[in-house]
């Protein structure tokens, strides 16, 4: 609709209703172009073509690269290496892909699988001199928890491989104890440990920066 002069604006501006459901139709309609521009972006990528895997790999590489650095800051060839392992999972299974849910969170979960194996291989646990007991396992992280997470991540990457593994498992994916134990090898009340020694160690670096 084309609105010639400033009454008709000012009525339009006054329908509360038009107004939402015209933007929830411009919403839908850019959904439905992203959504089959990446269906096309997938189908060129199953064709093999050239191009569009580069483009796939472009868009979605970066964010990739940065969920694995969380864990491997200081191993730009292990990062590097994983990154690539992932995307050759992404690009031999895209024909798994449903298109139920959002592609991000597809690629996400391959990432994270890929990474957790390099993990479970590679990761240097501390030696732990007792069976740790869950009352064993707490430490008051409000200050830390308070952190944006610009610094959060900072500071994490100063955290040794265990308690760094542990501590982005569990917060940044959602990962149970018990998960975190079956992933890295370990029983549950040492991943609380685990857990809460990181915090432990991001909450005395926070007082220093006091």
């Amino acid at each position: 609709m084309y609105l010639r002069s400033l009454d008709e604006i000012n009525i339009y501006r006054a329908l509360p209703e038009v107004n939402k459901i015209s933007s929830e139709v411009a919403t839908s309609q850019r959904d439905v172009s992203g959504h089959n521009e990446l269906h096309i972006l997938i189908q060129n990528c199953i064709a093999q073509s050239r191009s569009a895997q580069k483009k796939l790999y472009d868009l979605y590489s970066p964010a990739a690269y940065g969920i694995i650095k969380r864990y491997l800051y200081n191993n730009n060839a292990a990062a590097q290496e994983i990154l690539n392992d992932s995307f050759y999972k992404i690009f031999t299974k895209l024909d798994q892909y449903s298109f139920q849910g959002a592609f991000e969170g597809w690629i996400r979960r391959i990432v994270i699988n890929t990474l957790t194996d390099h993990l479970r291989k590679n990761i240097k646990k501390e030696h732990l001199t007792k069976e740790i007991q869950a009352e064993d396992a707490y430490v008051n992280s409000d200050p830390v928890e308070k952190m944006s997470q610009k610094e959060l991540l900072r500071l994490i990457q100063t955290l040794p491989d265990s308690q760094r593994a542990v501590f982005n498992l569990f917060v940044f994916e959602n990962y149970s104890h018990r998960e975190i134990g079956s992933i890295l090898n370990m029983n549950e009340n040492n991943s609380r440990w685990y857990l809460n020694d990181a915090r432990k160690r991001l909450k005395e670096k926070v007082n220093m920066l006091k």
